[in-house]
């Protein structure tokens, strides 16, 4: 892709190519390989997490880490409207009391006191902002997308959201309440 500066540009039928002295056209470093887009993406999103604000959320029982901050952007209300259609960022700032070579994220609607599985795009929470393999006592983001489809029913319930180590244990869990919406 090239893109050109906002000054005008003059022709001068005279002109070779290699004399132009107006504004040059430049390539532009775009990401090109999957994994550069996706660094680019993370980058931007850990862009817009510094403009969020925390959550209050309920830890449910995280056995084997420390919840530091629970960000849902854009979520400027508590509870949460969640908006058919739209995506939201997640972000976790927490610590891990054991070292584990994996983590799998669960995420449940709760209604009615009935969990309800909610399938999210990327389960692997090694392919979601941490580096794999986790070690005890240090802090990571775990930092994901959340689609809320337009066939979902506008609804009020909680959303419970764990991340478990490779025994099945809770690394984090959390719940906050939320509103889908049209």
């Amino acid at each position: 892709t090239l893109f050109r500066s906002d000054h005008a540009v003059s022709h001068d039928s005279g002109a070779s190519a290699s004399s132009f002295s107006g504004p040059s056209l430049q390539r532009c470093a775009c990401p090109r390989s999957l994994s550069a887009v996706k660094m680019f993406q993370l980058v931007v999103s850990l862009c817009l997490l510094a403009l969020a604000e925390p959550l209050h959320f309920l830890d449910c029982g995280s056995e084997v880490g420390k919840i530091a901050t629970v960000d849902v952007s854009p979520c400027p209300t508590d509870p949460c409207d969640l908006i058919k259609g739209e995506t939201y960022l997640i972000n976790v700032t927490f610590t891990s009391h054991v070292d584990t070579q994996k983590s799998t994220a669960y995420v449940h609607g709760i209604l009615a006191g009935i969990a309800i599985p909610f399938p999210i795009p990327e389960p692997d929470g090694c392919k979601s902002g941490i580096s794999c393999p986790i070690q005890q006592e240090k802090s990571y983001n775990y930092v994901t997308n959340m689609p809320i489809k337009s066939d979902y029913p506008s609804i009020k319930l909680v959303v419970k959201w764990e991340l478990k180590d490779s025994n099945e244990k809770d690394l984090f869990c959390w719940k906050i309440p939320v509103q889908i919406k049209n």
